[in-house]
């Protein structure tokens, strides 16, 4: 083999190497999988997502029924399904025993479509870390049931113009200074799409909007009264004298025309 056959190999190596980076693919680290984080088992929702985790970060637990595994996958605009990059991978089997990703059987792979969880058991519940940007969340569910969204504290939604909850969410409660939204029923595959303020945010947008309905008011108020201050001038040189009222012309033509 030559030096030209060696390197047309080495280049067809580093575009395959490429591909396999640029598409996904393969076992993810396990370091981010068996990284710490802590989840809510005991919520009564068929997918609970945590958006305290981090302002960067969401932690998801999903019960499962007769399952041996789970697609994670977000919808993307131009390449539509994409794989989730996943970390703090955990499962809760029925009896209440947790498991992390150094179980044998509780595996992850990352193609170019989906993140594949290979799961310890058929029913129970899967736990995992994915990143997120922003002030919301936005993803389709990956089981039917019901859906519990978790928000940091002192955010909520509902104030139009700073928010948006995309199905309107059946419950929308606030439990120690933390909103918390519910879905009671939500096919597999439907997306869900929320978007939060800070409180901070309520008192500066509600600041601005005095500000401006005061200098609304203000300039209306100015207005009138210049108006109000010309007539007036008007008035005083004589301007606004009705000529139905002038004398002139009532004795008639002048002499030499009558």
């Amino acid at each position: 083999m030559n030096n030209k056959h060696r390197a047309v190999l080495a280049l067809l190596a580093v575009i395959f190497l490429s591909g396999c980076t640029l598409f996904g693919g393969g076992e993810i680290n396990e370091d981010q999988l068996t990284s710490e984080q802590e989840y809510d088992w005991d919520s009564n929702a068929t997918t609970t997502i945590n958006l305290s985790v981090s302002k960067n970060s969401y932690g998801a637990v999903i019960t499962l029924e007769e399952q041996s595994e789970l697609e994670i996958y977000q919808e993307d605009t131009f390449r539509g399904e994409t794989s989730v990059p996943i970390e703090a991978l955990k499962f809760r089997f029925t009896n209440g025993t947790v498991v992390d990703a150094t179980h044998p059987q509780l595996r992850a792979v990352k193609n170019r479509d989906e993140t594949l969880v290979e799961l310890p058991a058929e029913n129970g519940s899967v736990g995992y870390t994915a990143p997120r940007s922003g002030k919301g969340w936005t993803g389709p569910m990956l089981v039917s049931g019901s859906v519990e969204m978790q928000l940091p504290e002192g955010t909520r939604v509902g104030l139009w113009g700073l928010s948006r909850a995309n199905p309107n969410p059946d419950r929308n409660t606030i439990e120690n200074d933390r909103t918390i939204l519910g879905w009671d029923n939500v096919e597999q595959g439907d997306p869900i799409s929320i978007r939060y303020y800070l409180m901070t945010d309520a008192y500066i947008f509600g600041g601005l909007l005095a500000l401006v309905v005061s200098l609304g008011i203000g300039g209306v108020t100015y207005y009138y009264r210049q108006v109000r201050r010309a007539q007036r001038k008007r008035e005083d040189v004589g301007l606004d004298v009705d000529m139905e009222d002038d004398d002139i012309g009532d004795d008639g033509p002048p002499p030499g025309m009558r």
